[in-house]
């Protein structure tokens, strides 16, 4: 009934920015929370991100600062704005909405590299 779909990862070097979005689709309004998460080759997945219904965002230690979750509801699409870009922020970032009943829609992923 949900669907999410990321774009906007690609190759930029350290110190540079990018921006992520996530389009849902479907049954938007059951959604509770969108989340972004990465996940780095032979790294379990962590949580970056997340902005609940109510607008309510949240950050991980490791990217506060620097990376900023909003979100447009005309156009069902959570953005993440990552700014000073380091190396050990390369990653498939996924993003994650959640329905009030704990249902998780994952996305596709997509790959950000960060060169150095």
């Amino acid at each position: 009934q949900v669907q999410v779909v990321e774009s906007g990862g690609g190759l930029v070097q350290a110190g540079g920015s990018l921006s992520l979005s996530c389009v849902g689709s479907g049954i938007t309004s059951s959604i509770n929370a969108i989340n972004w998460y990465r996940q780095a080759p032979g790294k379990p997945r962590e949580l970056v991100a997340g902005i609940s219904s109510g607008g309510t965002t949240t950050y991980a230690t490791f990217v506060k600062g620097r990376f900023t979750i909003d979100r447009d509801n005309a156009k069902n699409t959570v953005y993440l704005q990552m700014n000073s870009l380091k190396p050990e922020d390369t990653a498939v970032y996924y993003c994650k909405a959640t329905s009030r009943y704990g249902i998780p829609y994952w996305g596709q992923g997509t790959q950000v590299t960060v060169s150095s």
